[in-house]
């Protein structure tokens, strides 16, 4: 997988060794939960769980598919979904 060219599609997004990370800024603490319980629907149904670590209103998010060693389709269709959650709640 070219993952610098998949990463084009996903601009906010970058690569630190075998993972791709983001931050997300939400407009205030509520919202930032909600952007989370939204993302976890999504991980839930892929089975792909990213890591989160939550910050007042700035979420950093770290995607890998740790039983494969790396990156992997799973992580860049789930960092697409959240794109949108996050663009759905103005962050």
């Amino acid at each position: 997988m070219d993952v610098e060219s998949r990463l084009k599609d996903l601009p906010a997004w970058r690569r630190e060794g075998e993972e791709i990370r983001r931050t997300v800024e939400a407009p205030d603490f509520p919202t930032a939960i909600r952007i989370v319980d939204a993302i976890a629907v999504k991980a839930e149904e892929l089975n792909h769980h990213p890591d989160i670590d939550i910050r007042w209103r700035t979420l950093h998010l770290a995607l890998t598919t740790h039983d494969q060693g790396g990156l992997t389709e799973l992580d860049f269709t789930l960092a697409a979904l959240i794109d949108a959650i996050a663009a759905e709640h103005d962050a």
